[in-house]
This record gives C-alpha cells, sequence and structure tokens, in this order.
C-alpha cells in the first residue's frame, strides 16, 4: 500500500518561493504518475502540476506552468515541487497523489488519483 507524506510548506511573502516534498512508501515511485493539488478554503481541490512514471513527462495547468517545476527522484522516492514567484492567491493545503501506472503522460483530474497524503499548508502573505 503506498503512503504519502507531503512537506516543505509555510509562510511565505508575496514573491517569495518553497519547495514542497511528497515522500512515497510502501512502494517505488517509478511505477507511479504523481501529482500536486492545492486547495484553497471554500473551494474544489485542483491539479495544478503532474509528472507520468515512464519519460518523467511533467504537465501543468497554464496559470503556474512559468512558476512551478516539477520534478522526481525515483531513487528517493520523493516528487517536489518547486514554487517562484509566490502570490497570495497560491494560499492553499497543498496535496500530493499518486496513481499505480505506467504511462508517458498524465492527467490532473483528481478523479484520476488513488492514493493521496495529508496535504502541507502553504500561506503566502506580507
Amino acid at each position: 500500500q503506498l503512503q504519502l507524506v507531503e512537506s516543505g510548506g509555510g509562510l511565505v511573502q508575496p514573491g517569495g518561493s518553497l519547495r514542497l516534498s511528497c515522500v512515497a512508501s510502501g512502494a517505488f515511485t517509478y511505477y507511479y504518475t504523481i501529482g500536486w493539488f492545492p486547495q484553497a478554503p471554500g473551494q474544489e481541490r485542483e491539479g495544478i502540476a503532474c509528472i507520468s512514471s515512464v519519460d518523467v513527462s511533467p504537465n501543468y495547468l497554464d496559470s503556474v506552468k512559468d512558476r512551478f517545476t516539477i520534478s522526481k527522484d525515483n531513487a528517493k522516492n520523493t516528487v517536489y515541487l518547486q514554487m517562484i514567484s509566490l502570490e497570495p492567491e497560491d494560499t492553499a493545503i497543498y496535496y500530493c497523489a499518486a496513481k499505480h501506472e505506467l504511462s508517458a503522460s498524465c492527467l490532473l483530474s483528481t478523479s484520476a488519483y488513488d492514493y493521496w497524503g495529508q496535504g502541507t499548508q502553504v500561506t503566502v502573505s506580507s
């Protein structure tokens, strides 16, 4: 059974940067597509970035593709989300999620994922 634990969230000023980590245990991330899904208060959880298992190809929501970078280190069973130029609108709980598949592409839909972490809070405020 795959388990996911997020970390790296915190309070940051507008324009600042954070790097989130999603550490997997119980299985190898090589066989999983993994994505990041922030959920702001009162809003639905939304996919912003994912990375496929095969070819490690990323997919981004247009609103973040110039500011956020997703990467995967299979040796460490960890997926990262590097965030720069953060805005107050980025404030949310950030969840990582995984789907067991061998695929060269990935989807940003929450319904495509089977395993979820507990989330890490990101607050962007001056």
